[in-house]
């Protein structure tokens, strides 16, 4: 978004001084740049929540998978490995949505409310800019008058044109006023508005029981911990032991030679 005033015949008469003007154009631009942060903020944020669902989504898909697949039919111990996996990873996608929901909750949702509020905000600017424009036209009206010969029909067009230029004068410099006033307010509020979601969004991942305040509710996330105990958990159903990975690796090599010396699957 840009704000690029409208080109109009200007008055001989600086109707807005310079640094005024220059101010007003610096913190509406922090707000345009605060505008832009937020919606990509809320877009990579929604980009992360779809790939941990994704994620824990295939890691199901994967342990069904290994369920239905002949390797297990024939051996009632893998078979009950794949079994162990297959709930360790539905206890995964049951967690990983927990979270994912109370980052929607925390963090996504502030964030689309807090741009909900940009188009009323740059509608004010648009209102500003318009009587500004207004406010030009009718001071460039009021010196083309003064600079006439000072006859009673002249006279009587200057009072007119004044008289019109008053209140427009004066609904400028209400409008020029409020937004100069609230605009840094507006800006420097983001923090207080954004602590507690990027607060929520940190205690998501912190292995422990965590209870919000009143903004956020009363939750428990304890993401991490689950993951460890559910893999945990997994492992000592499945694991073989005294064996190191280095074992295991040798294990496999020796058992995927055996299978390559194989005739079906020698080399030609």
């Amino acid at each position: 978004m840009s704000w690029i005033p409208f080109k109009i015949g200007q008055p001989k008469k600086q109707i807005v001084p310079k640094t005024v003007e220059r101010d007003f154009e610096r913190e509406y631009g922090k707000l345009q740049q605060l505008e832009d942060q937020t919606k990509k903020l809320q877009k990579d944020m929604k980009k992360s929540t779809d790939a941990d669902l994704a994620m824990s989504k295939s890691a199901v898909k994967i342990s069904s998978d290994l369920l239905s697949n002949p390797l297990c039919e024939q051996d009632p111990k893998f078979l009950e490995m794949v079994m162990a996996l297959d709930t360790a990873m539905k206890r995964m996608d049951s967690f990983n949505q927990e979270k994912v929901n109370q980052i929607q909750k925390t963090v996504i949702e502030p964030l689309k409310k807090f741009s909900g509020v940009f188009p009323s905000l740059n509608m004010a600017v648009k209102r500003r800019e318009q009587t500004l424009q207004d406010y030009k036209r009718l001071q460039s009206k009021v010196e083309k008058y003064e600079e006439k010969e000072k006859t009673g029909p002249i006279l009587t067009k200057l009072h007119q044109a004044r008289e019109e230029l008053r209140p427009v004068k004066d609904e400028f410099e209400a409008k020029n006023k409020q937004l100069l006033e609230e605009m840094p307010k507006f800006y420097s509020s983001r923090i207080n508005y954004f602590k507690p979601s990027f607060e929520s969004l940190i205690r998501a991942q912190v292995p422990r029981l965590i209870f919000g305040s009143a903004y956020t509710g009363v939750y428990t996330v304890v993401y991490y911990t689950e993951m460890y105990k559910i893999f945990g958990d997994l492992t000592e159903q499945i694991d073989e032991p005294g064996l190191t990975d280095e074992q295991r690796q040798k294990e496999n090599e020796a058992k995927l030679n055996e299978l390559r010396a194989l005739s079906i699957v020698a080399d030609d």
